[in-house]
């Protein structure tokens, strides 16, 4: 049977990252795609220009019109930038209770543009990252959320535990921004994990964390145990950037749907 998976996240006009990026994923892994929307983002493969936060009441409005009509197997939550957005969210896993909780710390764009308040950032540690079944911050976001520099495979491995002390049931921290590899550590039942990489020299890169985190979700939801989720996930992303479209003037998208054309003939 075909699982249902909610993102609830910002938007992005030019399908690259966010909502967006998250469905695609989702329809990509034979799941059933479902979106709340936490902010209107004026965005592009060259950057974000604005956005404005949803109200929480239709946020929550949003969360309820999914749970109350369709089971959810997993749930992603990405751009979450103000604190009242993150409470809204964290009552209602703590209502609906889903049985997937992946969160991606949105807090700033591959344009550099900020999405995450200032504000926010000890909301988001103390009251919804407790919730999550795995969380997945890059190495600039796990700086923030434990309190350090980080610069080799050691201190990745201290953020991870220290992230995992703020209460996610599991810790990836992904390493696209390192110079000489993209190697991930899984941080998990107090044992790490290694998922080795390599970069790729290529543009798109638009909506890569949103994509991964959504490729986890659905992994998961698909059954895969929680180190071949993140294998397999990392795996997508990889193809996806390997062999995208040139779209846009900037950070073009990964190409979501690439192991589907291939099966199809259309590479």
């Amino acid at each position: 049977m075909m699982k249902h998976v909610l993102s609830i996240a910002g938007t992005d006009p030019s399908g690259g990252a966010g909502a967006a990026a998250d469905s695609k994923t989702f329809g990509a892994h034979g799941c059933y795609a479902m979106n709340v929307i936490t902010a209107v983002v004026s965005q592009n493969t060259c950057g974000v220009r604005d956005y404005m936060d949803v109200t929480p009441e239709l946020i929550a409005s949003q969360i309820d019109a999914v749970f109350e009509d369709i089971s959810v197997d997993a749930v992603k939550i990405g751009m979450v930038s103000v604190p009242e957005t993150i409470r809204i969210i964290a009552s209602k896993l703590d209502q609906y209770k889903p049985p997937v909780t992946v969160i991606d710390p949105v807090m700033v764009a591959t344009s550099g543009h900020r999405l995450l308040a200032t504000e926010a950032e000890e909301t988001l540690k103390t009251v919804l990252l407790p919730k999550a079944s795995i969380v997945t911050p890059n190495i600039p976001e796990a700086e923030v959320l434990a309190g350090m520099k980080i610069e080799s495979f050691t201190d990745m491995e201290e953020s991870a535990r220290r992230i995992a002390a703020l209460g996610p049931q599991a810790v990836l921290v992904k390493g696209g921004h390192r110079v000489g590899d993209a190697t991930d550590i899984l941080y998990a039942n107090q044992e790490f994990t290694y998922f080795k990489g390599e970069h790729l020299d290529s543009t798109s890169t638009h909506g890569t964390g949103c994509s991964l985190s959504s490729a986890i979700a659905a992994d998961l939801a698909n059954g895969l145990s929680l180190i071949d989720a993140v294998r397999e996930a990392k795996r997508f992303v990889f193809e996806g950037i390997a062999h995208a479209q040139p779209i846009g003037k900037g950070h073009g998208p990964i190409h979501h749907f690439y192991g589907l054309y291939k099966k199809a003939g259309m590479e």
